[in-house]
């Protein structure tokens, strides 16, 4: 152990309160140790430094900082050195603020459209999202804070997200779901890392063994820090025993009290404790040196410019019909839209950031070389219609040129806490869209939203631009971009769908009660659409440019592969370069391409590179669920060099020799992932994928400490159904509303237990095992308990305390 000598010196009381939360954001501290308190705060693309009341869900009021675009607009950049440059600048926020650990990138995979939390995410590709958190992830730590990539792991679904469970087999849990992680910790060295609400396969992440030890630590080489999601932690001891170190929020001393017991009993070993204690000092102690001396200060607007900058790179231009963008200097437009006033920009939860400053089109169009004719909302935000000023709009639409139309997805669309329903945008968006194009059939549409949308209006419009939720500084880089200022280069990290009824999980997800079962395997988004001929709207890694670019000459080594690209047009621009891999006729299924490698190339017009894209330890290799590794099927692998996934401009072939002739399926009994059509897959052949039967999810029975309030609709209590009640309709009226309440639909998907974890301490687990009781019908002994568990909890805690105190 590195910091033996302190760990000597604590009482078993210090080492188990220091291996949970002081408050919402902060460690514990022990004076007389010389142990001082870090601080972590959410971060994903900008500081959310609570200075007041802390929470989790971005309810109060944070300090101001730097608003860049979402995980998901940068990862449409497939640029690692400006990942690195946006974490590079995220750190030296975090570290003005007195912030010690960032807590992000999240890098979860886009498993379907619905998530609420995909803005946060990079991609449906665990190779683009691992590279991309791995470039954030330096960039963080080389300021000398800690980033914690999140959520591990498989955590794809908003909805009762800390009660439920993820039946996943072997393989699509290591290819798809933590290979992204991988690459954080191998490439990006991160030094924490945050494990997830949900169960994997019937036990939660944080006490995941196979997660945190097996997989984490033996096989990775992780040598830093776990930290729980905010009252993710189920078994406190377990997850001490399984290597995670960190209780956040604060539980109170009743979690510490549990560790000991634990300890005293023989269910973990003191040298459980002793390493997690040993690996968060080592962790506290860095993080304080680090920031000594450090500025209290940052270049807001240095970092404006950088978020701009990001915006510009991340935009992806899906259409541009007649060449209508750039638009000509003088050119008479219209400007439509509500988004066009207050932007749509970032995401809601605990992501939600205070910028420095925001741009809107409305007021920076002027600086522009445009004729403004009129500029109109058009629609209102909430959904609703509003005649008046639909037909202002329209008026000001028939005088210009181009009619510029914003809109997209509302805040209240997408946000931590719950899932999409739909891939809809609002209906009224639609209706003056429509009635736009009848007007003025010259129409840009300039997109906002987190993840993909369904787009059967398509067709209206000549151009489209999709700025994702581009941060505080997207307005001047659309007008940057639609003036031609900057060449889009943007690439979309997510195929965006006819329709939802054609993403492969649609039938799987979210959870039906209790677990939620990955039918769909391997095949999540492209590796789907391709391999089963599904037809889709726009195409994983697709983009246009305002220039063309021409691939050549390729050439294969055992290494790389080697290409040309010329920029055949007469703007300056980049291409991003993708390398996807195949293996026709494999033994093993397989989708048909998945990518393995991109580069970005920037060419002036006329100019030509040759650019490699290096092979690496995950360019061929598969997991093995018989031998249990890593493994290399022989064959003749296709190399293709593709402008996105669906348009390959050059092939190659290279031989590999198969590093076991142990075969891990029977083709017999997996029709449906042999041939990826996997849309309906049966419960006979499920249970072949996974290598054992597939774990009963239903709500029956009794209720227990890990169940959500949700389910109390079926609870013995008449008591508890009444406030189920009350609970549903206030629900229901914030979402009729158009407004959802985070903070209802947390209580509301919680588990019981939850309750001893995110209240300070206030309550117990014997008070939530007292609520159970009552919940199930038991009132008088029940109530006993919770009562009883109180006073004696607060008697506990006082010891507790002074216990510390008292420690010489």
């Amino acid at each position: 152990m590195k910091h033996q000598d302190i760990i000597e010196k604590m009482t078993i009381e210090e080492k188990a309160a220091f291996l949970s939360g002081k408050g919402e954001w902060q460690t514990r501290d022990f004076e007389r140790l010389g142990i001082p308190s870090i601080f972590c705060s959410d971060g994903p693309h900008g500081i959310r430094k609570q200075a007041g009341a802390g929470d989790h869900l971005g309810l109060n009021a944070s300090l101001p900082a730097t608003c860049f675009p979402t995980a998901a607009t940068i990862a449409n950049s497939w640029d690692e050195e400006l990942g690195e440059t946006l974490g590079e600048t995220l750190g030296e926020e975090a570290m003005a603020e007195g912030v010690n650990v960032l807590l992000g990138p999240g890098l979860n995979i886009k498993r379907s459209p619905l998530c609420g939390r995909n803005f946060e995410y990079f991609s449906e590709d665990p190779y683009l999202a691992g590279k991309m958190a791995a470039s954030y992830v330096r960039g963080i730590q080389s300021q000398g804070v800690y980033a914690c990539p999140k959520h591990f792991a498989v955590n794809s679904q908003e909805l009762r997200r800390m009660a439920m469970n993820a039946v996943i087999d072997e393989r699509t849990l290591r290819e798809i779901y933590l290979t992204g992680f991988e690459i954080a910790v191998k490439e990006g060295k991160a030094k924490t890392i945050m494990s997830a609400y949900n169960e994997v396969n019937g036990v939660y992440a944080n006490e995941n063994k196979h997660l945190l030890n097996d997989i984490l630590r033996d096989e990775w080489g992780f040598d830093g820090i776990v930290i729980t999601d905010w009252g993710a932690s189920n078994d406190h001891a377990l997850g001490v025993a399984a290597g995670s170190n960190l209780e956040m929020p604060n539980p109170g001393l009743d979690s510490a009290r549990e560790l000991i017991a634990a300890v005293e009993s023989g269910k973990i070993k003191m040298e459980d404790l002793d390493a997690r204690v040993d690996e968060l000092l080592d962790a506290v102690l860095t993080l304080y040196v680090n920031a000594q001396g450090k500025s209290d200060e940052f270049d807001k607007n240095a970092h404006h410019q950088i978020a701009r900058r990001a915006a510009s790179e991340s935009a992806v231009l899906l259409k541009n019909e007649g060449n209508t963008l750039p638009l000509k200097a003088g050119t008479k437009v219209a400007v439509i839209g509500d988004f066009a006033f207050v932007p749509r920009y970032q995401g809601a939860g605990s992501s939600l950031v205070n910028p420095t400053k925001i741009e809107t089109i409305s007021e920076m169009i002027s600086s522009y070389d445009l004729q403004v004719v009129g500029m109109s909302r058009g629609y209102s935000r909430n959904g609703s219609e509003d005649v008046v000023t639909k037909k202002e709009a329209l008026d000001i639409a028939a005088k210009a040129d181009v009619v510029l139309y914003f809109f997209g997805l509302n805040e209240d669309s997408e946000s931590e806490g719950m899932d999409r329903t739909h891939m809809r945008i609002p209906q009224n968006q639609i209706n003056l869209l429509q009635e736009l194009g009848q007007v003025n059939p010259n129409l840009v549409g300039v997109i906002s939203a987190g993840s993909a949308i369904e787009m059967p209006w398509h067709h209206y419009l000549k151009a489209m631009l999709h700025c994702y939720l581009n941060g505080q500084a997207g307005a001047g880089a659309v007008l940057d971009i639609l003036m031609g200022k900057v060449n889009p280069s943007g690439k979309i990290s997510e195929t965006i769908p006819r329709r939802l009824e054609d993403t492969p999980a649609y039938r799987y997800y979210p959870s039906q009660e209790r677990t939620s079962e990955y039918r769909e395997s391997l095949y999540v988004g492209y590796r789907y659409y391709d391999t089963a001929k599904v037809p889709v709207l726009y195409p994983f890694g697709f983009g246009l440019s305002y220039t063309s670019f021409e691939y050549s000459d390729i050439k294969v080594t055992d290494e790389k592969v080697s290409f040309t690209i010329k920029n055949t047009g007469s703007y300056d621009g980049a291409e991003v370069a993708q390398l996807y891999v195949g293996l026709p006729s494999a033994k093993v299924f397989r989708p048909e391409k998945e990518l393995k490698g991109f580069v970005k190339v920037y060419l002036k017009a006329g100019e030509s590179k040759e650019v490699s894209i290096a092979f690496d330890d995950k360019t061929f290799r598969y997991f093995n669920v018989k031998t249990n590794k890593w493994e290399v099927e022989d064959g003749n692998y296709q190399i293709m060099i593709g402008a996105s996934s669906a348009d390959i401009k050059l092939e190659a072939n290279i031989m590999k020799t198969e590093t076991t002739d142990t075969m891990p399926y029977d083709k017999a009994e997996l029709p449906s992932y042999y041939t990826g059509k996997i849309e309906s897959v049966e419960a006979s052949e499920y249970t072949k994928l996974l290598g054992r039967s597939i774990p009963d999810g239903k709500w029956s029975g009794k209720l227990g400490p890990n169940d959500a309030i949700c389910q109390m609709y079926y609870a013995r209590s008449g008591l508890a159904r009444f406030a189920y009640d009350r609970l549903t309709a206030m629900k229901k009226k914030a979402d009729e509303s158009g407004k959802p309440d985070l903070n209802i639909l947390f209580i509301y998907n919680m588990p019981f237990r939850a309750m001893a974890k995110m209240t300070a301490g206030a309550v117990s687990m014997e008070m939530v095992d007292g609520i159970v009781e009552l919940v199930n019908g038991h009132f008088f002994g029940g109530l006993g308990k919770i009562i009883g568990g109180y006073f004696r909890n607060s008697k506990k805690n006082k010891a507790y305390e002074a216990k510390i105190k008292e420690a010489k």
